[in-house]
């Protein structure tokens, strides 16, 4: 069989199986479609846009995000700039209280209806907890917004300390596939951020579960993360596309080519048909104004505004507007609620 009749196949499975049926592709149909070159790659982006638009409908959810606290990690995440083991320009600080709820005001502004509260650490100690439950409670009393975190390994105590709050969402990425993780961190292992996010599940939390594409794995391994994260069934997964950071291990490695970003949108759209699946960091850098419009329309249904936790982002406004272009309602509160 010609590779080109092995392409057409693939499509035509996934259009029957995932679009008709609403069944996610497995791990080796994943691989098939990342395989596909980039003739088929409109082709590609149109069916992922039609299965987004049956199983997860036109709405787009809008989310902001903040870091409370910022450097000093003791982890070794190769990606990553806010450890405290590499010689990257990001150190160590706190934000205030006011300084939070004034960022979820801002947020809330934008049409958003998540604040994420983000902190660079293995996991919470005592005073991370009590700053968070701090911050959770004046968010809620003067911002009508969901409040997810972010907050590294997490222990029962803590998942339930955490559901007690009325946090919404928890996120905690695997962000890659187990057999690429080694290469990635070594100061923690891929299966204690597993026991993490089920722990959260059984409290009763959503789940918010993605990772970083373009850290040097094979295509074979990213159709094996795709693979774990539908085993998982997380509400959301948040896509990141790897921006080099200075002074960390991965700081010299070649950004992701758009058409591979583009395709990986697409074929994790198809492996999880029915997740809220969100743009994050790097597709400024990876994809530029147009990606970002063709992975909207290619699967891709909610988006991180403003600035990520080291790196700029696009204004929100430029992301507002190109969801009106396309004529995407954003989410309302309410339906979230």
């Amino acid at each position: 069989m010609t590779q080109v009749a092995v392409n057409t196949d693939i499509l035509a499975i996934a259009r029957e199986q995932v679009l008709e049926q609403g069944i996610g592709l497995t791990q080796e149909q994943t691989l098939a479609v990342l395989r596909l070159g980039d003739d088929r790659l409109e082709e590609l982006l149109a069916l992922a846009h039609d299965v987004r638009m049956k199983w997860c409908g036109p709405e787009v959810e809008v989310e902001g995000i903040i870091s409370l606290k910022t450097g000093g990690c003791p982890e070794d995440c190769h990606f990553c700039s806010q450890s405290g083991l590499f010689q990257s320009p990001v150190r160590a600080a706190w934000l205030d209280i006011p300084s939070l709820v004034e960022a979820a005001k801002q947020t809330a502004k934008t049409g958003a209806t998540e604040f994420c509260i983000v902190a660079a650490v293995r996991g919470p100690d005592e005073r991370l907890m009590a700053q968070v439950a701090a911050g959770v409670e004046a968010i809620r009393n003067e911002v009508d917004i969901q409040v997810a975190c972010s907050l590294g390994m997490l222990s029962q105590e803590q998942v339930d300390q955490l559901a007690a709050m009325g946090v919404h969402r928890y996120n905690h990425n695997l962000e890659t596939a187990k057999s690429h993780f080694p290469q990635v961190v070594t100061t923690h292992t891929w299966e204690e951020r597993w026991d993490t996010l089920r722990m959260v599940r059984e409290a009763g939390m959503e789940v918010c579960c993605g990772g970083i594409l373009g850290m040097g794995e094979s295509l074979e391994q990213r159709a094996e993360f795709a693979a774990q994260l539908a085993e998982l069934e997380p509400d959301e997964v948040p896509l990141n596309f790897l921006n080099p950071r200075p002074g960390t291990p991965f700081g010299d490695l070649e950004v992701l080519p758009a058409a591979d970003a583009l395709r990986a949108v697409a074929a994790f759209r198809l492996a999880l048909p029915r997740t809220i699946l969100r743009f994050a960091g790097g597709r400024e850098i990876t994809l530029g104004d147009l990606g970002a419009k063709q992975g909207i329309l290619g699967g891709i249904n909610a988006v991180i505004v403003g600035n990520y936790l080291t790196t700029l982002g696009r204004p929100a406004e430029a992301d507002l507007d190109l969801l009106g272009e396309l004529k995407m309602p954003i989410k309302a509160l309410n339906e979230t609620l």
